[in-house]
């Protein structure tokens, strides 16, 4: 049985349509194919306890607390299981909560799919079927608006040309409709019982991810004539997810089901980030692990130090038994330490990584709803896909754009064309030059009236526009205004515009033709007899078609990079100066070109692209070689310019990005010169900007294309390093150097650097290179294939320092760079939604990108690097008194604190108010992070994470630490603290310590809060009302499960004592001086610099005023 997630699967599949066989005498086998059940869920009630405690486990912090309960379970420690294992199980169960819950989710929605309702077609009749119970082979009729329940092989529909719409919005977002073709041979098959007696076998390849490609043919049998093939293609594939659209039923067959469906396939995970926070953490953890073995090491030592005196080891009073006289002293050691590193384990912190992630997860709820990144076009907020990484994005080093649709609009507008070198383009002044619907045209020069008009039909032919509304009348479409041109591409519908805009409409197809309204309002039809496909690799897309004369005519349009070597070379001049202009000023330029086909060629061709298509092995390869025949020895008709205007606020977000300290490289697919007056315009490059260019034309002629490249990197690298001082390790800004760089490179020089060939000997290419590129300011890669682009962003992640790497695009050419930077981010626009599927994070516009870094990715980082940094201080001032009690207590393991406050500090006394501060902390208001971009600089390398700050929150915990423990220990010197003469004991001076432990950690938080919320208040001082609760009620009722009630009215007891409540108050004062005096010193030197900063603007302004009245006064004088 073929299973999902089967690796390579290789070989074709066979579907015998209808499950009928070929003929009467072959005995039928059922094949084993998947079922159409969908599971997206990831446990079952049987494995969830098993596979998901298994999961946690792996968490090293997880396994270490399970490992110390076992420890505490089995060997005979200071304190109970309890203590560490209710804490780590409270972890446990929560973090499996939430994932049973979103397992859950999936089950219901799973549940949801499986048991909708399809109709199948069995013996001519409609039968009602759960979606789960389709087989490949069944016939399945789907009515409009419904979604395709499984992919299917499109046989027939309700229109008579068998055509139908499909939107996959479900898949790629893509909300254009898409039309798809039925075999002509079934296009009739319009009724249960016509397609009932259709006898058809299918082959084609097993199930891939890629939805864009499809291979197969169908070889349809009918009585006593020969059998039909006919070739599949992606064409003839209705995808899982889609929805129908304006067509009122199909039929198609089962060819993928279940798990083996294009849209499963496409969801199976991607590769898992983590953010530099989390190494920090791991890297705080080694030592903070460090403390408590060297803790428990020296706490062992001492004790068998202590030890060694007889009376010491062995009191009167505390006899030893025959068992602990009898066991190794080795293993007495080794128990003994084990029980020390129970006793001291509270120092690793165990919640912390529960409250990072719902730190992480609730967080990332303020990005979704963020009012500012709304967009009311598309009725669309910004969409968080995973929340692990919210503090990388106030880490970003390198950001990495695409152009089209992401700095502009995708949204295209004709502006001008040229036809054998002669400008179009509208204007003032009317001429009698194009028969024109809207609006006076200039033209410059003129052209031959039959090359503007084959120029014009060029237009009108080569494309894949379908038309959606307008009324069919005599086989004519009347009410043109009601007419939406309807393409995958926007450039197509703006040349389809622009040509209707100088006189030759496209009316759309009727069965195999394409009809076009010319200058005369003549209706000119053209059959449609092969369309040649675009893709990134040709550049190019081309159509053949036959005129009513007979004529076979082939037009192409594609980039001139495609074009020009295909054409006649003495064509080529007096388009490309008007080509090369267009792209100066920012336009998206394509050529078009045509050739005249004989009766004999097309035969040829047609019997060739015949072939090819039927082929189930290598069909893309074999029809790229001959679309290359074909495609060759044209004759060059002119060339269009299209704009794609700048998004709003593009140029202002690049100069943000920039000022705070980040490097933006454009990597696009377009002409050099487009993307360069692009980046122009978007601010990427200043008017001051050098530019050092390694791309074809700087390269030269072929022959010496390595060594050139290796003389201008040497020569580039020669003048970078000249200008930049060396000691200038990381340069954040270009106002830190006399003179900005912008390098610009193209996708055929970067092939040369990446893969040199075998015998050169400039290895050092790479490396080379990549200094230039890190000195530069900014980078345009132009001519950029997908794969290009992801190398170049790993090339720069791989970099020394590993630099945080940002990747934002719009379409399915940006996923690869998306997924591979740190962070990757989609753009929801045009192109489909691919981008944003794949994406960590997904934005509206351009612009969301300043608020979602500057602000956000600020806020996120300071709040979870003060989490983190507050964790590990809380628990070393929790634990520091508890080793000290240790030189006071013979080394004997005596807990300083109850079981019950061991095991709610960080559950319930202090994880609220660290939680609430993580979620809500901002430091500097949001509209002035997003105003004063250089803020972001001071948090650039992880500077919150660094040794430093958390050397600097260590030397707080331990003084703080001291402080507890001493204070209350010089407290005790006169341990009669009540009116009565009574004693305090040990639990009390435990109690003493934890009260100011946990007064004094909640005030540090508060001290450090900056915006105050009704939220902060109430769970900072509600946790510390909470602990006195707690404690009046832990102590005022016997506990019938507590072997020893050593807790009764202890705390009841100890606040009758003024003494004890001037301790606790004057020792949190303490405790918290220095951070008080920093506050103060802080603030003062604030006051001063802002002090200093207004006396020099002052001066600079009386400056400027002085030399005016001097000149005056000068004046004046030589009047006189």
């Amino acid at each position: 049985k073929l299973c999902a997630g089967e690796e390579k699967r290789v070989g074709t599949r066979t579907v015998f349509v209808g499950h009928r066989p070929v003929s009467e005498t072959d005995a039928y086998v059922e094949q084993k194919f998947c079922d159409n059940r969908i599971v997206s869920s990831k446990y079952t009630v049987w494995n969830f306890l098993p596979k998901n405690l298994f999961e946690q486990f792996r968490r090293i912090a997880n396994f270490y607390f399970l490992i110390i309960f076992l420890v505490q379970v089995i060997v005979d420690t200071p304190t109970s299981p309890v203590t560490s294992g209710l804490p780590l199980f409270f972890v446990i169960i929560v973090t499996a909560i939430k994932q049973g819950y979103e397992d859950w989710l999936r089950h219901r929605a799973d549940k949801e799919v499986n048991k909708s309702s399809v109709f199948i077609v069995e013996n001519a009749k409609q039968v009602k079927k759960h979606s789960e119970k389709i087989k490949v082979g069944d016939i399945v009729e789907v009515k409009a608006d419904e979604t395709f329940p499984c992919d299917l092989i499109f046989l027939a529909s309700s229109n008579d040309d068998g055509i139908c719409y499909v939107t996959t919005a479900s898949l790629d977002g893509e909300s254009n409709f898409k039309t798809h073709y039925a075999v002509r041979d079934t296009t009739g098959l319009q009724t249960d019982d016509d397609i009932d007696s259709l006898t058809a076998t299918i082959e084609c390849e097993q199930p891939q991810p890629d939805l864009y490609k499809f291979v197969g043919r169908i070889n349809i049998y009918r009585s006593n004539q020969e059998p039909v093939a006919r070739s599949l293609g992606p064409e003839n594939l209705l995808l899982k997810g889609s929805t129908l659209k304006n067509t009122k039923k199909i039929y198609g067959v089962a060819v993928y089901t279940g798990m083996e469906t294009k849209m499963a396939l496409n969801y199976q995970g991607k590769s898992q980030k983590r953010s530099a926070v989390e190494k920090s953490i791991n890297a705080f953890l080694v030592v903070y692990l460090c403390i408590l073995v060297s803790k428990a090491t020296v706490c062992t030592t001492l004790k068998y130090i202590w030890q060694s005196n007889p009376f010491n080891d062995e009191p009167w009073y505390n006899q030893k038994t025959i068992k602990e006289r009898d066991t190794f002293k080795i293993l007495r050691m080794f128990t003994d330490f084990l029980s020390f590193m129970v006793l001291f384990n509270f120092i690793i912190p165990v919640s912390m990584y529960v409250t990072v992630e719902m730190q992480k997860f609730l967080g990332s709820f303020f990005i979704a709803w963020d009012k500012e990144m709304y967009d009311e076009e598309i009725k669309e907020g910004a969409l968080v896909n995973t929340s692990d990484l919210n503090e990388e994005l106030g880490q970003v080093e390198y950001v990495f754009t695409d152009k089209t649709g992401t700095l502009t609009e995708n949204s295209m507008k004709f502006i001008e064309c040229c036809i054998d070198g002669h400008k179009y383009k509208d204007g003032i002044s009317e001429v009698d030059g194009f028969s024109h619907t809207d609006g006076p045209l200039r033209y410059y020069g003129k052209a031959e009236k039959c090359r503007e008009e084959l120029f014009l039909r060029a237009l009108c032919l080569c494309h894949t526009v379908q038309i959606k509304g307008g009324d069919n009348v005599d086989g004519l479409r009347v009410n043109q205004e009601c007419w939406t041109y309807i393409s995958s591409s926007p450039d197509e519908i703006a040349l389809v515009k622009g040509a209707k805009k100088y006189g030759f409409t496209f009316l759309g197809h009727e069965a195999d033709y394409m009809k076009v309204q010319n200058q005369k309002n003549e209706i000119e039809k053209y059959q449609l007899l092969h369309v040649l496909n675009f893709d990134p690799v040709r550049r190019r897309m081309s159509v053949i078609v036959k005129t009513s004369t007979g004529i076979f005519l082939l037009f192409c349009k594609g980039a001139d990079s495609s074009i020009f070597p295909r054409v006649q070379q003495d064509e080529i001049q007096q388009t490309k100066v008007h080509v090369e202009r267009n792209a100066m000023d920012g336009y998206r330029t394509l050529c078009v070109a045509f050739k005249e086909l004989t009766q004999e060629d097309y035969k040829k061709i047609n019997d060739q692209l015949s072939e090819a298509k039927m082929a189930l092995q290598d069909r893309e390869e074999k029809m790229a070689r001959i679309f290359d025949d074909i495609e060759a020895d044209m004759h060059l008709i002119g060339a269009t310019a299209v704009e794609d205007r700048l998004q709003e606020h593009a140029a202002e977000t690049i100069e943000a990005l920039q000022t705070a300290g980040m490097k933006v490289w454009v990597l696009t697919g377009d002409k050099m010169e487009t993307a360069k007056s692009t980046c122009y315009a978007s601010r990427l490059f200043q008017t001051n900007t050098e530019l050092l260019e390694l791309t074809t034309k700087t390269m030269g002629d072929s022959d010496r294309k390595e060594e050139r490249l290796h003389e201008l990197l040497l020569e580039y690298h020669k003048k970078l390093l000249q200008d930049f001082p060396k000691n200038s390790g990381k340069l954040k800004r270009s106002w830190t150097v006399s003179q900005e760089y912008g390098l610009i490179i193209d996708g055929s020089t970067l092939s040369l650097i990446l893969n040199p060939s075998q015998d050169s000997s400039s290895s050092n290419y790479k490396s080379i290179f990549l200094q230039i590129c890190l000195k530069c300011t900014s980078v345009l890669c132009c001519r950029m294939a997908p794969l290009q682009k992801a190398q170049i962003v790993r090339m720069v992640k791989n970099t020394k320092g590993n630099p945080i790497t940002l990747s934002i695009g719009d379409g399915a050419n940006d996923v690869s760079m998306i997924l591979e930077a740190h962070v990757g981010i989609g753009i929801k626009g045009k192109e489909g939604r691919q981008a944003a599927r794949n994406s960590d994070y997904a934005v509206p516009k351009f612009k969301h990108l300043r608020k979602l870094l500057l602000a956000h990715g600020h806020l996120y980082y300071v709040r979870i690097a003060h989490l983190v940094q507050y964790f590990f201080y809380k628990n070393l001032c929790f634990i520091l008194p508890q080793f000290l009690y240790q030189f006071f207590c013979g080394f004997s393991q005596q807990p300083l604190y109850d079981a019950a406050y061991l095991t709610m500090y960080n559950i319930c006394f202090t994880s609220l108010p660290i939680l609430a501060y993580s979620l809500l902390e901002q430091h500097i208001n949001i509209e002035t992070l997003t105003s004063d971009p250089r803020l972001y600089m001071k948090i650039s390398d992880n500077a919150m994470l660094q040794w430093k700050p958390f050397l600097y929150w260590t030397f707080l915990g331990s003084f703080e630490g001291l402080v507890f423990f001493f204070g209350v220990y010089f407290l005790f010197q006169n341990s009669s603290l009540e009116h009565n003469g009574k004693v305090f004991g040990n639990w009390t001076f435990g109690t003493i310590v934890f009260t100011v432990l946990v007064f004094t950690v909640t005030l540090k938080l508060a001290l450090d809060t900056r915006f105050w919320t009704w939220m902060n208040h109430f769970v900072i001082w509600g946790s510390l009302a909470f602990y006195v609760f707690f404690s009046f009620f832990w102590g005022g009722i016997i506990w019938p499960f507590l072997k020893q009630q050593r807790m009764y009215f202890v705390f009841a007891h100890m606040v009758t004592s003024v003494s004890t409540w001037l301790a606790i108050v004057l020792l949190i004062f303490i405790s918290l001086s220095p951070e008080i005096l920093l506050v103060v010193f802080k603030n003062k030197v604030q006051r001063r610099k802002k002090l200093s900063n207004r006396k020099a603007s002052d001066s600079l302004s009386s400056r400027r005023s002085v030399r005016p009245l001097l000149l005056r006064t000068f004046s004046d004088e030589s009047n006189v």
